[in-house]
């Protein structure tokens, strides 16, 4: 998690990490996404499905998120409004193992 050795991170960080095919999930509420916008090439999983959703099958976590199933040792950086949500997303991936 990149989150795990920079805690923050700048827009311009989170944009460099992006070109390197980072997988960033956007863990705020679905009317947040539609009041305040959608991230460009994030994943929206709200902070409550988030520990179901890093247990799925991976093909189950495909069709629900359209997209790649994170292993345990891919990069991925959370995001919310303010930080808190991000901080306790980061806490439920590693305490599932990810690192």
């Amino acid at each position: 998690l990149c989150a795990a050795a920079a805690p923050s991170l700048s827009y311009q960080e989170l944009k460099d990490l992006k070109k390197a095919n980072v997988l960033h999930i956007d863990v705020r509420e679905r009317w947040e996404i539609d009041r305040f916008g959608k991230i460009p090439e994030s994943i929206n999983i709200p902070l409550g499905e988030l520990m179901e959703a890093l247990q799925m099958d991976p093909a189950e976590f495909k069709e629900q998120y359209n997209q790649k199933m994170p292993s345990k040792s891919d990069p991925v950086v959370f995001s919310c409004l303010a930080g808190t949500r991000s901080k306790q997303a980061l806490g439920f991936a590693t305490s599932l193992g990810f690192s």
